[in-house]
């Protein structure tokens, strides 16, 4: 699209907020290719500080939702919740012991 000389940081920076980090929301609000936000984002410190931030925002609002769902009794959402945040005690992970200790698996390699 144009010469990436022509951005300065501030456009990003300033294109950032309300795009939830969607790079080709702020490529559009620049004014450039993805690859070229991309490339900012990627290389620049002060816009990879304003993306991150973004970003977070995003996922602070979903953890909100999700908690505001638990409050609300949903108990699938409880549920989810507690797989991810209390995997020792809720998680799906499997046990593969064998009498208490470890089960070794040994692969025959001839076949």
């Amino acid at each position: 699209m144009a010469n990436r000389n022509q951005f300065k940081a501030g456009d990003f920076i300033n294109a950032i907020p309300g795009t939830a980090g969607i790079i080709d929301s702020i490529a559009k609000k620049v004014g450039c290719d993805w690859h070229t936000a991309k490339k900012y984002i990627d290389e620049y410190p002060s816009i990879k500080g304003a993306y991150n931030d973004e970003v977070e925002r995003v996922s602070d609002l979903a953890v909100t939702v999700v908690i505001k769902a638990i409050r609300d009794g949903d108990i699938p959402t409880a549920k989810w919740y507690l797989t991810k945040k209390r995997k020792d005690e809720f998680g799906d992970a499997i046990d593969v012991t064998s009498g208490g200790k470890p089960l070794i698996i040994d692969w025959d390699d001839d076949n």
